[in-house]
């Protein structure tokens, strides 16, 4: 138990770890491009800066300065447009089109407009140009770059509940199947001593009718016996007639119910196939067809119908109980679930664990109306004569 606890805590301590650093890793990215993007703002700041010092040598000397056409030259990455005072567009590091360039500039202003705020030019009081600029490619590559970790995180945090999840659910599948073999464990020892007490009052002048009803209860002990055995491991399948296998369990119920129950089955005459494992599919009826009886608080109708298509045999357990609303129809089959005030709710989800996963079937409430009654569906595959 100890064991146990120090891996619980030691997995909570690298999960909390591993969020830790993605969550600084998101951070040091989001600061990363609101600084890189301050220094392109900067950039363009520089470059209206050189414009105007340039319009300035020009009025004033009749020359053009090397330093500020250098800074100009420099930007080979931002894309940006020119507005002078008639309104003409010029462009840099934007791919023009063939006609309408001066509508296209215009348009992609507007655009830049929204990305950025537009800086203006003034010399000497008057605005000679606006400038409008976008980002540039690796700004763009950068502003989807936290979207990225957004969803690295995202996936992250989805392994590390399914890791949680699966090894949780691992923990109480060797917890189920530990109790499970215990219990059989338990059961056979008892079990071996009645069965020679049996055998001892039959040498006896006692009414065999007794004894042949013992030896039946011991029978059956000997089969829960060996269902419990049995959980946690893979069961050996073999071709059987589930009509028989079916009616067996039945009748075991029926014998053994309220005779305010009516026990109705239906089924073709012909056999119908299916690989199971006796004991365990046994289990799954005789667990469902409880099931309705305590729905029906001992009174009512239980029917079981047979049918098949060309790949599956169809079995249909139909109570007239109390029934189940819609939303709970996949939830019934959950471990603990249980609308009964004494239970563990572990005869559903036992009934669809031997289905799905041993048989490699399916198990679902076909339908349900409140207060009129249940049907449950159990589809196996069909095997041909």
């Amino acid at each position: 138990m100890k064991n146990y606890s120090k891996q619980h805590v030691l997995r909570w301590v690298v999960i909390t770890i591993s969020f830790l650093i993605i969550s600084l890793i998101l951070w040091n990215t989001y600061q990363f491009f609101q600084k890189f993007k301050e220094e392109e703002r900067v950039k363009m700041e520089n470059f209206s800066q050189a414009q105007k010092e340039l319009g300035k040598i020009i009025d004033i000397d009749g020359n053009i300065s090397d330093f500020p056409l250098k800074i100009i030259q420099s930007n080979t990455s931002t894309p940006m447009i020119s507005e002078d005072s008639e309104g003409y567009f010029q462009s840099k590091n934007i791919k023009l089109q063939s006609k309408n360039n001066q509508e296209y500039l215009k348009n992609l202003s507007l655009k830049f407009r929204e990305e950025n705020t537009p800086i203006e030019v003034i010399y000497q009081g008057k605005v000679l140009s606006t400038m409008y600029y976008g980002n540039s490619d690796l700004l763009n590559k950068l502003k989807y770059y936290p979207l990225m970790l957004i969803l690295i995180f995202l996936l992250f945090s989805g392994v590390v509940y399914f890791f949680y999840t699966s090894s949780k659910t691992a923990s109480q599948n060797k917890l189920w199947t530990a109790m499970a073999k215990e219990t059989a464990h338990q059961i056979g020892t008892p079990l071996s001593s009645l069965i020679g007490w049996t055998e001892l009052l039959k040498t006896e002048a006692v009414n065999p009718s007794y004894t042949s009803e013992i030896v039946k209860d011991i029978q059956r002990l000997e089969i829960i016996t060996e269902r419990f055995s049995k959980i946690g491991s893979i069961p050996l399948l073999k071709p059987t007639n589930i009509i028989t296998a079916t009616k067996d369990s039945f009748d075991y119920l029926k014998s053994r119910s309220s005779k305010l129950i009516t026990f109705e089955m239906n089924a073709p005459n012909t056999e119908l196939r299916a690989a199971i494992n006796l004991e365990l599919y046994s289990w799954t009826i005789e667990n469902l067809v409880k099931n309705g009886i305590d729905a029906m608080k001992g009174e009512g109708n239980i029917a079981i119908t047979i049918h098949a298509s060309d790949t599956l045999v169809l079995i249909d357990i139909s109570d007239t109980g109390k029934g189940i609303s819609k939303k709970l129809f996949h939830t019934i089959f959950e471990t603990g679930f249980t609308s009964k005030k004494r239970g563990w709710g572990l005869g559903l989800s036992l009934s669809k664990r031997i289905i799905n996963e041993y048989h490699k079937g399916k198990i679902k409430v076909l339908e349900s109306e409140i207060d009129k009654g249940t049907t449950i569906r159990i589809s196996l595959k069909r095997l041909q004569e």
